[in-house]
């Protein structure tokens, strides 16, 4: 897997550069006094430790190019017997880099050429070899190349882990434009049929099922700018404040509300001491009760249905039942077999809940949900 490390116009890295070039020269300059063997730092030393830093900042556009050159003025540094020292943190960084950036082969190619090179020239050359330095230069790039690699899996990792977060909320967000716009469209679609009949023989009646069609959709629109305001926010803009509070529980008696006004009565019973609860489990509550009902809307004969809220110590615990018969064939699909029960599946699940959703005996359907609610202190 390939991880970009910069953007195809990143600026020249400047700062760093200089960092590493002052780097350089002041430690090869340290470093020389310890190894009196070696040739003493002149123009054309110090010109290969300032050429190393330099080729570096081409490395976000040609990584390879600058490994390979950076390598190239490391052996060449240390063919004609400078000391040893800082000059290997140029190829360091390429390397990191280039592992980074995908290029792995070229980077171990690189690496393993420079070691090549070096003990190929130590052993021609008249001097005994030192195989403790010759060692030490091969386990210091094994280092270099174990980091890399490391900082790479690590990257990998995070950027997976930001892949799946971001499909996680696109599905959260999906659910959440299903929900509403099923239940709005589903009220707007039982009172255009109300309007249509009614509009010759009771145009008051028809004026009162067109007001409702209004409100409906301004409500929609206003939760569908909520939800796609969270996802502008989620992605770094500044989202404005929700114009409604957000959907939970203490939203109940307006999912009611426009049910009744879709000619559905719905009885509420509530069992237990209420209390705060996470808005995790608010939300989804409210979500799966709206498509409880809207399913009854759209798939049940049904006129009535009864809805109960359970707090249990740890649990909240939701019921909508309706008396049936369904109305477009099979219990099942009236209590929503596609992507609304499958929604509501997910919603439960995603807080390790659970749904059971099924017909009932006397032809009704009936949804339960059974919700992991700890309580929520100051609120």
């Amino acid at each position: 897997m390939v991880v970009a490390v910069r953007g195809e116009r990143a600026r020249l890295p400047l700062p760093s550069t200089l960092v590493l070039l002052v780097v350089q020269l002041a430690g090869s300059r340290f470093a020389e006094h310890a190894q009196p063997g070696r040739h003493p730092l002149n123009a054309v030393g110090i010109l290969l430790l300032v050429a190393g830093p330099l080729l570096l900042l081409g490395r976000a556009r040609h990584p390879v190019a600058a490994l390979v050159g950076t390598s190239a003025v490391c052996v060449v540094y240390l063919l004609l017997g400078f000391p040893y020292g800082p000059v290997f943190l140029s190829v360091a960084v390429g390397f990191v880099h280039a592992v980074l950036a995908g290029h792995r082969r070229a980077a171990w190619g690189c690496g393993g050429a420079l070691y090549a090179a070096h003990l190929a020239a130590a052993l021609a050359g008249p001097a005994r070899v030192v195989w403790q330095q010759e060692l030490g230069l091969a386990a210091w790039i094994g280092v270099i190349g174990v980091a890399a690699e490391v900082i790479r899996v690590r990257r990998e990792q995070i950027a997976q882990h930001r892949r799946v977060r971001a499909d996680e909320q696109r599905l959260e967000i999906a659910r959440e434009l299903h929900d509403v716009l099923a239940h709005s469209i589903s009220l707007i679609n039982v009172q255009a049929g109300v309007a249509l009949e009614l509009i010759d023989a009771h145009p008051e009646q028809a004026r009162t099922a067109l007001v409702t069609i209004k409100q409906t959709s301004k409500e929609a629109l206003g939760e569908v700018r909520q939800v796609l305001g969270t996802l502008r926010g989620a992605d770094g803009a500044s989202a404005a404040a929700p114009r409604t509070p957000a959907p939970g529980l203490g939203r109940l008696d307006e999912l009611l509300r426009q049910a009744r006004m879709a000619g559905l009565d719905v009885r509420l019973r509530r069992e237990g001491t209420e209390r705060p609860l996470p808005q995790g489990v608010e939300l989804a509550a409210f979500r799966i009760v709206q498509e409880a009902l809207t399913n009854v809307i759209r798939h049940s004969a049904a006129r009535r249905a009864d809805l109960v809220v359970a707090y249990a110590p740890d649990a909240l615990e939701l019921t909508v039942e309706d008396e049936g018969p369904s109305s477009s064939g099979g219990g099942e699909q009236a209590g929503g077999s596609g992507n609304g029960l499958a929604g509501m599946r997910e919603r439960a699940a995603a807080l390790g809940g659970a749904i059971e959703a099924g017909p009932t005996g006397t032809g009704g359907f009936r949804v339960g949900a059974t919700l992991p609610a700890p309580s929520v202190s100051g609120r």
